[in-house]
């Protein structure tokens, strides 16, 4: 018999259903971890009631096997996903050094081990076609239990359904999978030679061995009548090569009644034989063995949680297959093993000439070979709970750096692109490393993401250092400097959904003029249709010939507004006059800055109270300009706004920022708001679109009543809020999507980088 006969399926389809015997078809769903262990015990108490619920869902026609995959990973492939590679530019010593800090980070956790998890049920029908319809509805139902527990669930394709069995069957080596359902017809093979080891090798009956791993099956022999919640997390903790299935078939309550009863009275016969026995020996009748007493009591628990509890009755086997690379370490493997099932009231019993048995029944199949079962409630079945520390490693190369997790110690990679919505906030009173987090993301985008621009508005003269080290432009606004922005430039690309880039940037203009009039009910309606006419006048050059120099300047439209007879156009020309020939006009010139370097930041530090919010308004203009450009190139822009609570205190930079964070998703732009007020962003409806527009953010230390808040809008748990309380310097959580992580970022201070983020007294880069 070949490796492949082994394997025991029929046919794999390409939409993820798999015909294992001639009336059983299985499919598979793989799920994400989420916070449990340590969670607070009333989370913890309300998870475990949301599980049992989920087990509750299966009936006695559909069997269920979870399965858990314990993976070693390779150092090569640990440095392909950590490791910056070389672009030949300047600044390769820098990624070394950072890929030197991120593998000491690695080192501290384990992020060699992943471990996977799947969960394949399986129902009995004659055709394809009566089997689909079943299996596809019970995987929405599945996907939908699992998302009542904020777990991330997914059904497999077929091509990954396969690569599921090849890593499990595979790991002797470190050969990706590679299949195709094209490459079949034209060689002539079947499915299951993509995935088949070299060979199987079950001789002893002790163990047996897969390509070049040795391997052992046991089973799980639970002998106490309670357990821990922590008895599978124990298992999964194990740092070896590893397999876990959990195979689980429900029991109809009626049938489970009449056996448990039946149990009872066969007990009560027992019990009353005994108590003869003793009579006729001269005993006291009511010494009878202990194991009756504690078999019935037993007994009458679980028919009372059966009739009373409405709890369901599962037959349950438990298979656990350790795997080494000698017989030496495979053996202290079993013995880790063992040690655990001891110290939790069990036995791992080695399968004993079942081994074969044992290994099939571990594929994901729900195809149990093992007939050792034990028969469990569904709080007890719920015992073994397979959520332990969720975790957040992407493996994708513009995967950035944001910590290690402060549960597993394990490296935080996250590619924000892969977000629904890569909107981001970095919240935390002052001192918590606000700055020191956003220059971080900065400088890793920078190195790993070598096609994204970069853009940052710098209200506190913290990043010139780190902009002018990677090259960048840094561009210092204020009415002494000599460096220049013109308000009104444009681009043909700078309308919104095909849109007239000029009818936009009226919109913009408008916002300027009412900022400088600072009229409490702003402009009024002619004064409107005056700019609006002036303004569209002033581009007309532009429109008929699209090169810088035809780009208009602020004089322009106070000329244009000045040739105008309405009287409101004169009063506003008056209005921006101190703008264009007074004191205050550092944005009547032509932008003299390269504005289209990769990174640029706009330093408004040096701003007086008077320029500070025109700057501000100035900036995200231009921010718009550069995203629009970058959209008809398809290039990422990323944007910073430090203090970004400053943009948000008046109407029309607030506006603005609200249009940013809701349409730079589909341009391209990835902006990111950093500020320790989170009330500002809940200041109206408008602006708290923000805060739900943003799928990632970055909690530091919070203020009490801030807590509060971000408590209400994120769902955070009592138990994780403790994470934002008193925590120190780059201490927090991570929400990523709907991932809620904590995390600390301890970064070395001995190499270059540190100097350039920090902006500690003493210790930042001049």
């Amino acid at each position: 018999m070949s490796a492949q006969d082994t394997i025991p399926y029929i046919r794999m389809y390409p939409d993820g259903i798999c015909h294992v015997t001639e009336r059983l078809w299985a499919k598979t769903i793989q799920y994400d971890d989420i916070t449990y262990q340590l969670a607070d015990d009333d989370d913890k108490e309300e998870i475990f009631e949301k599980w049992c619920k989920f087990l509750d869902y299966f009936d006695p026609s559909v069997h269920f096997q979870f399965t858990f995959v314990n993976l070693n990973t390779s150092e090569e492939q640990i440095a392909a996903t950590i490791d910056i590679p070389a672009a030949g530019d300047s600044f390769d010593h820098i990624r070394a050094e950072y890929t030197k800090m991120l593998r000491e980070q690695g080192a501290k956790g384990n992020n060699g081990l992943s471990r996977v998890k799947y969960l394949t049920f399986s129902v009995e029908e004659a055709t394809l076609d009566e089997a689909k319809s079943w299996l596809n509805s019970i995987e929405i139902d599945l996907c939908n239990n699992y998302k009542k527990l904020g777990v991330n669930a997914k059904a497999l394709s077929g091509a990954e359904y396969l690569e599921v069995m090849y890593r499990m069957m595979n790991m002797d080596t470190m050969r990706p999978f590679r299949f195709s359902w094209d490459w079949l017809a034209p060689s002539g093979l079947s499915t299951k030679d993509y995935i088949a080891p070299s060979s199987f090798e079950f001789r002893t009956g002790r163990m047996f061995r897969m390509g070049k791993k040795y391997c052992q099956a046991s089973f799980l022999q639970v002998l106490a009548t309670e357990l821990e919640d922590r008895v599978l997390t124990q298992f999964l903790d194990i740092k070896n090569n590893l397999i876990i299935s959990f195979h689980v078939q429900a029991i109809d309550r009626t049938k489970a009644i009449k056996d448990v009863k039946r149990k009872l009275t066969d007990l009560e016969k027992s019990k009353i034989d005994e108590q003869k026995k003793a009579v006729r020996a001269g005993y006291d009748m009511d010494i009878i063995p202990a194991d009756l007493n504690t078999y019935g009591q037993e007994a009458q628990a679980l028919l009372s949680s059966l009739q009373r509890k409405n709890e369901r009755f599962f037959l349950v086997t438990f298979i656990l297959i350790s795997i080494a690379d000698s017989k030496k370490a495979l053996k202290n493997a079993v013995m880790q093993a063992s040690g655990i099932a001891q110290r939790n009231n069990c036995a791992l019993m080695n399968l004993d000439f079942q081994q074969e048995e044992g290994m099939l029944s571990c594929l994901p199949l729900a195809h149990n070979q093992v007939h050792i079962t034990r028969g469990l409630t569904t709080s007890a079945t719920a015992i073994f709970i397979p959520f332990t520390t969720q975790e957040l490693f992407q493996t994708g190369p513009e995967a950035l750096y944001y910590g290690l997790n402060a549960m597993s110690n394990n490296l935080i990679m996250a590619d924000r692109k892969q977000l629904l919505n890569p909107n981001g906030l970095i919240l935390g009173v002052s001192g918590s490393g606000k700055s020191f987090s956003a220059k971080r993301e900065i400088s890793n985008a920078i190195l790993v993401c070598r096609d994204d621009d970069v853009i940052i508005c710098d209200p506190e003269s913290e990043y010139a250092p780190l902009v002018l080290h990677f090259g960048g432009q840094v561009v210092r606004v204020s009415a002494t400097s000599n460096d220049y922005i013109n308000p009104l430039d444009i681009n043909l690309n700078y309308g919104v959904d095909g849109e007239s880039p000029v009818s936009f940037k009226v919109q913009f203009i408008l916002s300027l003029c009412e900022l400088i009039i600072g009229r409490r009910e702003g402009l009024l309606p002619v004064e409107i249709t005056v700019i609006d006419r002036c303004a569209r006048q002033i581009y007309q050059k532009y429109l008929n010939d699209p090169t810088p120099e035809n780009v208009p300047i602020l004089e322009d439209l106070y000329n244009s507004l000045r040739e105008q007879e309405e009287p409101e156009g004169q009063y506003v020309a008056t209005a921006l006059e101190i703008y264009v020939h007074g004191s205050l006009n550092v944005f009547n010139h032509r932008t003299n800055v390269d504005i289209n370097n990769r990174i640029v930041c706009c330093d408004i530090k040096q701003l007086g109270k008077q320029l500070k919010k025109l700057g501000m308004l100035v900036i995200e203009d231009q921010i718009w300009n550069r995203v629009s450009r970058n959209r008809s190139e398809e290039k990422t822009t990323r944007v910073y706004f430090d203090e970004f609570h400053l943009l948000l205190k008046d109407p029309q930079t607030a506006g603005y920022s609200v249009e940013i964070w809701k349409r730079f998703r589909k341009w391209g732009g990835m902006p990111t708001g950093i500020t320790q007020n989170v009330k500002d962003l809940l200041l109206s409806p408008e602006i708290e679109n923000i805060f739900e527009n943003s799928d990632f953010i970055y909690l530091l230390n919070q203020a009490g009543g801030d807590r509060e808040i971000l408590a209400k809008k994120l769902n955070i748990s009592a138990y994780q809020l403790s994470y934002v309380t008193q925590s120190g310097p780059g201490e927090g959580l991570i929400k990523y999507g709907p991932t809620i992580i904590p995390f600390r970022d301890r970064f070395p201070k001995d190499n270059e980088l540190y100097r350039l983020l920090t902006t500690k007294f003493g210790e930042a880069a001049s």
